[in-house]
């Protein structure tokens, strides 16, 4: 298994990096937001509605 930061061989130690530099480097890109999930597109309520919707008579 290749180190996802620098791409040498794992060690078994560190698994799934190579040294424990690498490893602080991915705990600091967590610590800094470097690596961010993208949030899922909400659906705007009521969205699929007319935007002006017509009015009752009184």
């Amino acid at each position: 298994m290749a180190c996802p930061i620098c791409g040498k061989d794992a060690d078994s130690k560190y698994r799934p990096f190579c040294s424990r530099r690498c490893a602080d480097v991915d705990l600091g890109r967590w610590l800094t937001g470097a690596y961010v999930i993208p949030p899922e597109e909400a659906e705007v309520p009521g969205d699929d509605e007319p935007e002006n919707p017509p009015r009752r008579p009184h």
